[in-house]
C-alpha cells in the first residue's frame, strides 16, 4: 500500500483549506482536494502531513496536526491518512505551491457541486459533523 497523508486545515472562519488540481496532475486532473501527498521514505506520517502542507500552501498548522481517521483504498492501493488541524492564516497568506487554486472554502460551498477527488466529499462531511471540526475551529480563534 502506499501512504498518502492529506491535511483538513481549519481557518478562523470555519472554512476549511481545499486544492484544485491542475491539469497536469498524474492522478485525478482538474479535480477539488485537500493538500497532501506521498510518503517519503524514512518520514513519518505526521511528518508528511507537515511537509506536504508547507510545500503545497506555505503554510503550518498553529498547534500541529492530529490524525482524523485512515480509510483505505484497495483499488488504488493506496491508504489515505487524514490530519487535521487549525490556522490564524488568512487568505493572502496561502502560497500557491502545486495545483492550480489553493484555497479556503466556507463549509456551506463545499458541497456547491465542484467534483472531487475520490472520497474527500465523504471525508469533509464526515469532518464537519465532527467534534474534532469544532475544536479546530475554537483553536483558530473562530
Amino acid at each position: 500500500m502506499i501512504d498518502i497523508a492529506s491535511v483538513l486545515l481549519v481557518d478562523r472562519a470555519g472554512r476549511i483549506l481545499m486544492q484544485l488540481r491542475d491539469a497536469y496532475a498524474p492522478r485525478h486532473p482538474n479535480v477539488w482536494g485537500l493538500p497532501g501527498g506521498h510518503r517519503e521514505p524514512g518520514e513519518t506520517l505526521d511528518q508528511t502531513a507537515l511537509r506536504e502542507l508547507r510545500e503545497e500552501t506555505a503554510l503550518t498548522p498553529d498547534a500541529g496536526l492530529r490524525p482524523f481517521g485512515t480509510p483505505q483504498v484497495p483499488e488504488t492501493n493506496r491508504m489515505k491518512h487524514y490530519y487535521w488541524g487549525s490556522t490564524s492564516a488568512r487568505q493572502e497568506d496561502v502560497v500557491l505551491g502545486e495545483g492550480a487554486a489553493i484555497v479556503f472554502v466556507p463549509p456551506d460551498e463545499l458541497f456547491d457541486g465542484r467534483p472531487y477527488m475520490p472520497g474527500t466529499a465523504e471525508v469533509l462531511a464526515r469532518f464537519l459533523a465532527a467534534p474534532e471540526y469544532a475544536e479546530a475551529r475554537r483553536a483558530a480563534g473562530g
